[in-house]
């Protein structure tokens, strides 16, 4: 018997039908969504728990594997179509191109070589990794054998590394001698082994060998990639009955722990469920971008975030696309290098972030008006809210003015797309994110936790009931879970983001609402940059605040006291500033490197000790006059000494 056919939005009569259904009839609504997947056992209940108790589950009792649903599922109808095209740094030299069967050999020899070395169920492997196509298939080897991959975005520290090996237990690390990125070449091993030096719970890691810089290995340890594999092309492996087959997993076993910054120091790992996160992923990847089966997919997010998880590798997998991994960056060799991937590849879908837009958006036209973007059909927006002028430029001089804009809300712990025009369906609206998908129930709060009826209105943005893909919990503390996104507003899932619900029902997003600064898409928590920034022997106490920039959306502000007296000399303060940005470049990565560092000798206190970040806010982003009530001030001189120091 053949299976149902994917679950597909055509009008915007069918997607009323379905939202109406999806409220009234969940249970019957979800079960159509996933039929179509290959289920080794089906489901005892659709959905269980709901967020009063934090917890909601998917699919209960139902076994699966997601690459059998990714791969093997496609091959009697598209083993010869590309999956994954590799688009390298340098435009000169050769890409790869994987086809279905081709991605399914390649991921069956790296699950072998990891069995081979011990790798099992339940295992958690940390993959730290340049955007090559070892990457990808990587992850869908971990996948295939049950182990839980965590993905490490290759910019951050060994220190950020250490902290994420050591919170998820991983015992086996996947890495790349070295990486490129623009006009430069990078170590990436060394990086590993200074982060290793403190987990000594890691008993193998892989070493891809990619730009040949010079590594050192640990006898035992290390292994190189390519003669891992070396077993895999024996004449056993390449019997028929000897492709790995995919581990059996429930439905609730966690498929991945990706970390993400809060507003406290440490950052949390999300867990998303292997079951629930398949079917959100396939789900709104077709209804979103209205792809069809075949469709060249460019999504222009590292795998290392969550946006490369769904949309650069399991949705478009999921849905028999084929996906475009980009190593390099926008820039080079020139700014127009997005818009030749575009016409090189025939890409039908463009899904990258307002950053990249803006950033483009500063050099010439003409960069993009040589390039052929006459493919496009679909193009997206994703990691933060994207601003007016920077939606009118990407539609009509990327899109051509004919093709729909999709400005994607969503977040790591969701799994995927939650507020979206569904493109060329639903209305589309510069900078709104716009209509919920089908399945999902918005709702705006007041601060102390009342609905907020009717249009035209603002608010705290939560979700009132769970969804598939929701997250299931921080590995290795629940209960940090349930504090940050449910007890906050008890019944629902609190999304720490302000929205706007305009007079048509569009959802626009504000911002954060929290401590958490959004930097090109991705989010730090002020304390765990402030922790980076007091690890400097000068500094004895910081502050962090975000601020608008042009390119970025938010930039880093940082107030820092030192542990002496300032230096007088300007050239001098310069090269300590340096020093301390250096130290945050150290702890986490380049990405959050304070914009501007501000010496005070004091912060606004409250007499309780509390910082008041009001004013912080208002001083990092010029608003020196209206700063609000200071009478509860320990100290509200010092507030003018501040100003003073940024002017």
């Amino acid at each position: 018997m053949a299976s149902p056919a994917p679950f597909r939005i055509r009008s915007l009569a069918e997607y009323h039908a379905a939202t109406a259904r999806a409220a009234a009839d969940p249970t019957g609504f979800w079960a159509d969504v996933a039929a179509p997947f290959i289920w080794r056992k089906p489901w005892d209940t659709v959905s269980a728990g709901h967020f009063a108790v934090g917890r909601a589950t998917w699919f209960a009792g139902a076994q699966l594997n997601i690459t059998e649903n990714c791969l093997d599922r496609h091959l009697p109808a598209r083993a010869n179509q590309p999956a994954l095209i590799w688009e390298p740094n340098d435009p000169t030299a050769p890409g790869r191109t994987l086809t279905y069967a081709q991605l399914l050999d390649a991921v069956s020899a790296c699950a072998y070589a990891l069995q081979k070395l011990g790798l099992g169920k339940g295992d958690r492997v940390c993959l730290y990794l340049p955007m090559i196509p070892e990457l990808a298939i990587a992850v869908l080897a971990c996948a295939r054998l049950g182990a839980v991959h965590s993905v490490v975005f290759a910019g951050f520290s060994a220190t950020a590394i250490a902290d994420r090996v050591q919170d998820a237990g991983a015992t086996f690390v996947i890495t790349s001698d070295g990486m490129n990125r623009g006009a430069k070449s990078a170590p990436v091993k060394p990086t590993v082994d200074d982060a290793l030096a403190t987990c000594p719970g890691v008993r193998a890691v892989l070493v891809v060998r990619h730009t040949n810089e010079p590594v050192t290995m640990q006898p035992g340890r290390d292994h190189w990639y390519h003669e891992a594999l070396l077993p895999a092309e024996d004449d056993d492996f390449h019997a028929d009955d000897a492709i790995i087959e995919p581990e059996v997993m429930d439905a609730e076993d966690p498929l991945f722990i990706l970390y993400t910054s809060g507003s406290t120091g440490k950052p949390k790992g999300v867990v998303h469920s292997t079951a629930g996160y398949m079917v959100w992923a396939d789900y709104t990847f077709r209804n979103v971008f209205q792809t069809e089966e075949g469709d060249i997919h460019f999504c222009t997010a590292d795998i290392g975030w969550v946006t490369g998880h769904t949309y650069g590798l399991y949705g478009p997998l999921l849905a028999g696309a084929t996906s475009v991994l980009f190593e390099g960056v926008p820039t080079y060799p020139d700014a127009g290098r997005f818009w030749q991937i575009v016409e090189k590849h025939r890409v039908k879908i463009l899904y990258t972030a307002p950053t990249a837009i803006r950033s483009l958006m500063g050099f010439p036209l003409a960069l993009v008006e040589r390039a052929d973007l006459r493919s496009l059909r679909v193009i997206g927006s994703v990691g933060e809210p994207i601003n007016e002028e920077a939606w009118h430029w990407y539609h009509e001089h990327i899109g051509r003015k004919n093709c729909p804009v999709v400005d994607t809300w969503w977040q790591t712990e969701t799994g995927g797309i939650m507020l979206s025009a569904l493109a060329g369906i639903t209305p589309s609206k510069a900078a709104h994110a716009g209509l919920p998908l089908p399945g999902v129930q918005p709702v705006l709060l007041t601060a102390d936790g009342h609905e907020i009826e009717g249009n035209d209105q603002e608010g705290l943005l939560a979700i009132k009931a769970p969804w598939p893909a929701v997250i299931r919990t921080t590995w290795g503390d629940h209960e940090r879970c349930r504090q940050t996104y449910f007890a906050p507003y008890p019944g629902y899932y609190f999304t720490g983001d302000g929205a706007r619900r305009d007079a048509d029902g569009l959802y626009r997003i504000i911002g954060r609402v929290d401590d958490v600064i959004n930097v090109s898409g991705h989010r730090f928590g002020t304390a765990e940059i402030e922790n980076a920034l007091n690890e400097h022997e000068a500094v004895i106490e910081s502050a962090v605040v975000g601020f608008p920039h042009d390119v970025k959306g938010q930039g880093i502000y940082a107030y820092v006291i030192l542990t002496g007296e300032i230096p007088a000399d300007e050239s001098a303060r310069t090269a300590l500033t340096a020093a301390i940005s250096r130290t945050v470049e150290a702890q986490i990565g380049k990405i959050a490197r304070p914009d501007k560092i501000q010496i005070v000798s004091g912060l606004p206190k409250t007499r309780s000790g509390k910082i008041m970040r009001r004013i912080l806010r208002k001083v990092a982003e010029g608003e020196l006059t209206n700063l609000g009530d200071t009478t509860t001030l320990l100290d509200p001189g010092v507030v003018a000494e501040i100003i003073a120091g940024r002017q």
